[in-house]
């Protein structure tokens, strides 16, 4: 073993010790509203990419990729499990976004070079298998085929040059909340059980207010996409 191998095997060995005791003291702030430094922002977003790309380089995009009823498929599921974190055309910031760290994608937003579509097989790839110690999931995972998760991709290539109104109108066209077999989903992205007995009525509290986090003022029940 030469010197140069075993002065490398040190380092790694210090470096490790150092990270544990650094882990171990409870000096690291975990909390989601307390951004990481610059240095350890740009490693993670560095280290992300570069394993995405790695991992997307083999897909293949459908030949039928373009097809509007793809995108038509994609709108209703994009609506019932993505748009609380990621938005839709003039909607204003979410409550549960502005408490994610980091902060997800606005999907909608306009892009900065409208010419150059999204990455198709890096959208599958992340909806498919979402990204660990973030708020994205893994769509699979739940159960989502590959077929939808293509409608969903195929959806996020259009919506930034759509108006509320297109949103909303592709929504209420959609086949609603699917993962492909799966029947019974509305719009809204609510779960309708056709087989199950019906719910017995039951007794409810009466309270004179929603729920709110300013006395009242906020209403869950008044949010509008």
């Amino acid at each position: 073993m030469n010197k140069f191998l075993i002065g490398a095997l040190a380092t790694l060995g210090i470096g490790a010790a150092t990270g544990g005791i650094v882990a171990a003291s409870g000096i690291v702030n975990v909390a989601a509203n307390e951004p990481h430094s610059a240095f350890v922002y740009q490693t993670l977003a560095f280290a992300r990419e570069r394993s995405i790309a790695n991992r997307a380089s083999d897909i293949k995009v459908p030949e039928d990729f373009a097809d509007p009823e793809r995108v038509r498929r994609g709108a209703g599921n994009y609506a019932a499990m993505c748009v609380s974190c990621h938005l839709a055309p003039e909607m204003e910031n979410s409550e549960i976004r502005k408490g994610l760290y980091p902060t997800p994608p606005n999907l909608s937003a306009k892009a900065e070079t409208p010419s150059t579509p999204r990455d198709a097989a890096r959208d599958f790839w992340i909806i498919k298998n979402g990204i660990k110690a973030s708020g994205m999931p893994a769509w699979s995972s739940g159960g989502m085929e590959d077929a939808v998760i293509w409608d969903l991709a195929a959806f996020l290539q259009k919506m930034p040059l759509m108006a509320k109104a297109d949103y909303e109108q592709l929504v209420a066209a959609s086949d609603g909340h699917s993962h492909g077999g799966m029947e019974g989903h509305d719009h809204a992205g609510g779960h309708e059980d056709h087989h199950a007995e019906p719910a017995q009525p039951q007794p409810v509290a009466k309270s004179k207010k929603s729920h709110s986090h300013d006395h009242g003022s906020h209403d869950h029940g008044s949010h509008k996409h």
